[in-house]
């Protein structure tokens, strides 16, 4: 699916694009919202999941590769250097 196309979808749709068409690459914490990434064909999506009640309150979609910065801080490499 295009990213033009995903953007137009109601929520519910996107939640099942998500979880059926993309692949999940990592996870983190971010202060109230654990926030999950999915990649999709050309594409990014992150959803926010609220901690409390564990609910999708927010997904935001970005191609642009400078935005997995703080995935890509997580990646420990120090055995790769040894």
């Amino acid at each position: 699916m295009k990213l033009s196309e995903f953007i137009l979808l109601e929520e519910a749709d996107m939640k099942a694009t998500v979880l059926h068409e993309g692949v999940l690459v990592a996870k983190r914490n971010d202060n109230d919202a654990l926030v999950f990434l999915f990649q999709m064909d050309d594409y990014y999506v992150e959803t926010f999941c609220n901690l409390s009640d564990k609910m999708v309150r927010e997904y935001r979609v970005f191609k642009d590769v400078n935005t997995l910065s703080p995935y890509l801080e997580t990646i420990r490499i120090d055995e790769l250097l040894s």
